[in-house]
Formats: C-alpha cells, structure tokens, sequence
C-alpha cells in the first residue's frame, strides 16, 4: 500500500511552528546578549548641595570671677568689628535730642568692652576696681577718647555680693571715706563715678553723704545714679555736695537679646526727644554691642546726637 503524502495543511502548521521557535530562540539570545549592559550602565546621580553653616563665634573666658550687676551677667564673647554703616553716619544737628551711654560691669569682658570703645560715638565706661582687666581697659578707653567712670561697688539688699571695693552701710563714716578712696585709686583716670548695684546703700542718706563728701573733695568728679531702686537718694546727696551729677533713665539689656536692646535704645531715644536729652546703662553683653552698633545710623539719622555722659549732669 503507498505511503500517503503529507497534506499542505499539515506542512504550513509546521513551518508556523518552527517560525515561532526561531522567534522564541531570538528574543532569548537578545536578552542574554542585553542583560550585561542593563546592570552595568545606571544613570548618574545629581550631587547633593551642602547646606552652608556659620562659623562658630569664638568666646573669651573671663580670668576672674565676675562681679554681680543689676542685670543677668553678661556672657563674654569677642566682639567683631565695627560695621561699615555706625563708622558713616550723619551728624545731628547741635542743639538737637542727646542720648548718652554707659558701659557697666567693664574690665571683665576685655573683648567685648573692645568693641564698645570701637565705636565711632562718645561713649563712657564705667570700670570695676580691682578686677582682672581693670587697669587695661581705663587705659584703652582713655587712648581712644571714651568717657571713664568708677564703677562703684555698693551694697545690695538681696545680699548679693557686688565685688570687691564695695561700700556697705556697716561702715562707720571713715571706712566709707578709705573705701572710696581706694576704689577711685583702681581708676585713676576716671572722670566720674555711678553705682554698682547698691539698693541698700544708695537708699541710705548717710553713706551716700560720705560717698558724695569724697567726692566732693576730688574737685572734678562727677556723679550718675544708676537707680537700681526707686527710693535712691544718691542723686539728692551728690547734687547737695555741689557735685554735678545726674540719674539713668533706662537700662537696655534687662533682657540679653538685640532685638531688646534695639526698643530700649528707641526708647531712649524717645525721652531725649521729648525732654531734650536721655541717659542709658548698657553692660558689656555681645547682644547689646550688635544693637547700639546697629542703632547708631539709624538714631543718629533721626536727629539724635550722642554725647558723654558728663555733659548731661547739672
């Protein structure tokens, strides 16, 4: 019997089959061939971008330790230098609301008192005796035409020790006389004297008599109350003695920020303007130096003329 002979159906299945084989086999070699590359070729990667950060501020230790003030104490840091905007500033006109400033709690914070006396203004120092840095910074203040002060250590009642040389109201009258003596020794060059603390003692008419006598004996000192209380009678007693003298409308550093300091010196400001003039008791704080650096343009360029400090006292 013959054989039969495949039928053309059979034949086109067949070659359907092996075409769809060869297909298979193709894209299999192609995906082998291709894989390599797939693991070895990766986008790059956009670089990270670093966040800029400020220095660090450097900070000056104090050698000694601090004497109290009326305000926290202040936190030693080196001052930088003045701006390029306090050093060209417009003058008042004379005649004009002045607004004189003092610098408590000096010879402690030797960096920071650098940039007070920096700054192109009258400005005056009031200096601890018998601190670590006491006679440098006189001497530094006086080189660059700054006002100098005695900052006078008196009693307090909290009972918080305001430093050595302090007067208190223990003392008989002739151990207030040798203190005082001895403090103005520690400054020499000072022109004047305001209190260190002192609520207890400048509320005291006795020991402020004997303080304003020794002064009074100097001939040429003057006085500025601090008024760290409101019943001081420190300003009556000096004025009494013939000494010239005057009292502190505001302290602007209660609070260690500038954005503080900056309302206590518009404040300020706003008394000169009203009564003609204005005295304001800063401390040795990087805070208050970057705010009276910054004020400075902008008080002066309202007509503020600032002045020492003993050209307010009558």
């Amino acid at each position: 019997m013959p054989k039969r002979k495949p039928s053309r159906r059979r034949a086109a299945r067949s070659s359907q089959l092996l075409a769809a084989l060869l297909l298979v086999l193709a894209a299999l070699l192609g995906w082998l061939l291709l894989r390599p590359l797939r693991h070895t070729v990766r986008p790059a990667r956009p670089m990270a971008t670093a966040t800029p950060t400020q220095p660090p501020v450097a900070t000056a230790a104090p050698t000694a330790t601090p004497a109290a003030s009326p305000t926290a104490s202040p936190t030693p840091a080196a001052s930088a230098a003045p701006s390029a905007s306090a050093a060209v500033a417009p003058t008042a006109l004379p005649g004009g609301p002045k607004l004189a400033l003092i610098i408590d709690d000096c010879g402690q914070w030797v960096q920071t008192e650098r940039g007070f006396i920096a700054l192109p203004i009258p400005i005056t120092l009031a200096i601890l005796p018998d601190v670590h840095a006491t006679s440098l910074i006189m001497h530094e203040a006086a080189a660059a035409g700054k006002g100098i002060m005695l900052h006078l250590p008196m009693e307090t009642i909290s009972g918080l020790n305001p430093g050595p040389g302090k007067v208190t109201t223990e003392m008989t009258d002739a151990q207030i006389t040798h203190q005082v003596e001895a403090d103005l020794a520690q400054v020499p060059l000072a022109q004047g004297v305001n209190n260190h603390e002192g609520s207890k003692a400048t509320a005291d008419p006795r020991v402020m008599r004997d303080v304003a006598r020794v002064l009074a004996s100097h001939g040429h000192l003057f006085f500025i109350d601090s008024r760290t209380i409101a019943t001081t009678v420190a300003a009556k007693e000096a004025a009494a003695a013939g000494i010239p003298s005057a009292s502190r409308n505001v302290f602007l550093d209660n609070k260690e920020t500038v954005a503080y300091t900056e309302g206590q010196l518009r404040e300020a400001a706003a008394i000169a303007k009203r009564t003609g003039s204005a005295i304001a008791i800063g401390h040795p704080r990087p805070s208050t130096l970057a705010a009276v650096r910054a004020m400075i343009p902008k008080l002066q360029a309202e007509g503020i003329t600032f002045v020492f400090v003993k050209s307010l006292t009558r």
